[in-house]
């Protein structure tokens, strides 16, 4: 019989690349990680690792276990979760993480209803890109992330992550007050190439689709600037250091600049909940899913 607790060892290990990044994040020693990991080889009776300097690589048969450990843990997450609903307990806590606009738009709001039809439940924020939100969410340090998808990014395995759409918003430009292209109804990407830009850290998907949409209009933007806080980036705009492309729920509009919409199609990112696979059937985390599945964010 293979152990469980092994197979979430394995994924961990998937998941990071390394044994000392898979526990830290199961806050084990690295020793006592690759000791179960020798342990599970020896439960399956085949190897499943190669190990290529302080990175290991995962055989066939790792991948296959790894995919089978999601399946398993995702129906133990299942269990706990009927388990949890049979004791019917509307009282406890639940970590919510989501990026700054997201808890303007739709976390807030849940937590005034929340506090109106369920008192006892308490909901603790914790701000996080979308990027970093889903990790924290498979890592199990919360319970339901707000994140987003764009095209042209990768898409949380959807083995292990149930999404519950909240709402979708097209990226618009900001410029200077006094750009030429201040007052114009609609803006052309291509009429940006030689600006500087202001982007999002490496990493963050909204730096990838600046970057995706300058290339599809015919040239690669000059990022002179970054932050990951969009209103650090409209400030920096105000001050005349470049343009930008920001999310339109997430323009202050009170810090100097402008925004325009982007001429033809504009590049959309759609909002959603997510949470781990059975993890939806948990009471608590229901009551607070319920409440943000009310207050959407805009249409």
């Amino acid at each position: 019989m293979i152990d469980p607790r092994r197979l979430l060892i394995l994924r961990a290990l998937a998941d990071h690349g390394t044994v000392r990044a898979a526990a830290e994040a199961l806050y084990l020693t690295p020793s006592a990680v690759s000791q179960q990991l020798t342990a599970l080889e020896n439960e399956v009776g085949q190897p499943l690792l190669v190990r290529q300097g302080r990175r290991v690589r995962l055989t066939a048969a790792g991948e296959l276990l790894v995919e089978h450990a999601k399946a398993v843990l995702a129906e133990l997450e299942r269990a706990e979760a009927s388990l949890a609903a049979c004791a019917a307990g509307t009282v406890g806590t639940v970590e919510v993480a989501s990026f700054a606009s997201a808890i303007t738009q739709v976390v807030a709001p849940a937590i005034v209803s929340l506090r109106r039809r369920a008192p006892d439940v308490r909901v603790l924020v914790r701000d996080a890109e979308a990027h970093n939100s889903l990790m924290m969410l498979l890592a199990g340090e919360i319970d339901i992330a707000i994140s987003m998808e764009y095209t042209s990014t990768l898409q949380a395995d959807a083995r292990r992550v149930t999404r519950f759409p909240l709402y979708a918003e097209p990226f618009d430009v900001v410029l200077p007050r006094d750009h030429a292209l201040a007052d114009a109804p609609e803006v052309a990407l291509g009429e940006l190439r030689d600006a500087e830009w202001i982007a999002p850290l490496p990493g963050n998907p909204c730096r990838a689709v600046a970057q995706v949409c300058c290339e599809n209009a015919g040239f690669v933007p000059t990022i002179t600037h970054t932050s990951d806080d969009f209103r650090a980036v409209e400030a920096l705009v105000a001050a005349g250091t470049g343009v930008a492309l920001v999310p339109r729920t997430a323009i202050s509009g009170d810090l100097g600049a402008v925004s325009r919409p982007v001429a033809g199609k504009a590049p959309t990112r759609r909002v959603f909940a997510a949470v781990q696979c059975g993890r939806d059937e948990h009471p608590l985390v229901r009551v607070v899913l319920d409440a943000l599945l009310e207050h959407p964010g805009p249409g």
